[in-house]
């Protein structure tokens, strides 16, 4: 079920197992900072009392910010970052300037269990959710924390994935078996995208990750943490436990053409099926075609259409369609074509919250992308639940 209005954005899946909430919230953007933060935070809290969500429910918030190293700190004194009652929360905080005018904007996800949730911190950038014979790991804001020196891209790549990687080992976990999504933000990606992807195709090899046996899905777009000197930003999810027979992958060749014929190495789309559910985790999305082009260059409506035409072939492929979408994050290339991509996909799924961003992609020639995550309902009583 969805609800959308100028402000706030919702959706939620009920099923067997609890509920799972999506809100998207935009400020008052004629308020100063700290106005808008508070904006932000009665909206947020309104809705989340709307909607009957316990305090404890948030699992996962990112921020988008017009000017993290500027901003970073206010945001981080509010209760956007830490819920009031200390339950864990994944907290990400991303320089994506919102779209709408506003110097921020939110993204929360809350999962609603009559059983209660089991979430722990595993450091201040893991928290862990136990759910029956699940663990859900959130990383968030993965960076090098580099205030006075400059890595090397690459060194920064293998750097925010060794701490995942550590992390996950710790549960007995390995990449390649447990991370099902990653989102890449690299600063002026224009220039620094290759060598982050020359990188992580490097450590991928390392973790036998590869064409024959599969890759994660992935968004690598425009972004930066707060920190001057840090070029690459991860956040992450992992499931332990997960059985082989919950795992797909998600790709029509009619549409797309496999992500190494253009020497990139992530997968289009995964799908991770449950007794009640399956999600499907969209990587981020764009123009392209079967053969790799890029198609209708320079028309950025057309691109959206095409998009979105790629994004209903891989939901296809996990047996949903575009109704199953919970949200969308929008990346565009220049602001100035904002309000022409949002009325259009208005038109096209009126229901569906999306944040609007700022995100350069990593070919000039995209002039937007789109990432998603759906949720189909299922009876799998073999599989474990959600």
């Amino acid at each position: 079920m969805l609800c959308t209005n100028k402000a706030v954005s919702k959706s939620f899946f009920g099923g067997s197992s609890g509920s799972e909430h999506f809100i998207v919230i935009e400020p008052d953007a004629d308020l100063d900072l700290p106005g808008q933060i508070e904006d932000l935070e009665r909206r947020y809290e309104a809705t989340r009392r709307g909607l009957g969500l316990a305090p404890g429910s948030a699992v996962f918030r990112r921020v988008f910010l017009s000017d993290a190293m500027n901003q970073a700190k206010l945001v981080r004194r509010s209760s956007l970052a830490a819920d009031e009652d200390g339950s864990p929360v994944a907290f990400s905080l991303i320089q994506q300037p919102p779209l709408s005018q506003a110097k921020i904007a939110l993204l929360a996800y809350h999962l609603e269990d009559p059983q209660g949730l089991d979430k722990k911190w595993l450091t201040p950038r893991h928290v862990l959710v136990g759910r029956d014979t699940l663990a859900h790991l959130w990383s968030s804001g993965l960076c090098g924390g580099a205030e006075d020196r400059l890595v090397p891209v690459a060194g920064q790549t293998r750097e925010v994935f060794d701490s995942l990687i550590s992390v996950v080992a710790g549960l007995g976990g390995t990449l390649r078996d447990n991370c099902v999504r990653t989102w890449i933000y690299v600063k002026d990606v224009d220039v620094f995208y290759n060598d982050m992807v020359a990188s992580r195709r490097a450590l991928f090899s390392e973790q036998d990750l590869s064409a024959a046996t599969h890759f994660i899905a992935s968004t690598g777009i425009e972004g930066a943490c707060a920190h001057r000197f840090d070029i690459v930003t991860m956040d992450a999810y992992s499931i332990l436990g997960l059985a082989p027979a919950q795992i797909s992958y998600l790709n029509d060749f009619d549409y797309l053409c496999p992500t190494q014929d253009y020497n990139v190495t992530f997968e289009r789309g995964t799908r991770i099926a449950y007794a009640d559910r399956a999600h499907l985790m969209i990587s981020g999305t764009a123009s392209i075609d079967g053969a790799g082009r890029v198609v209708h260059p320079g028309d950025v409506l057309r691109q959206l259409d095409r998009a979105l035409e790629n994004v209903a072939a891989l939901l296809r492929a996990g047996d949903a369609g575009l109704n199953a979408l919970m949200h969308l994050i929008v990346y565009l290339r220049d602001p100035a074509d904002y309000w022409r991509v949002r009325t259009a996909l208005a038109e096209r799924l009126p229901d569906v919250p999306a944040v609007f961003v700022q995100g350069r992609v990593c070919r000039p020639d995209w002039l937007v992308e789109i990432e998603g995550i759906a949720i189909a309902g299922q009876e799998a009583p073999g599989l474990p639940v959600f």
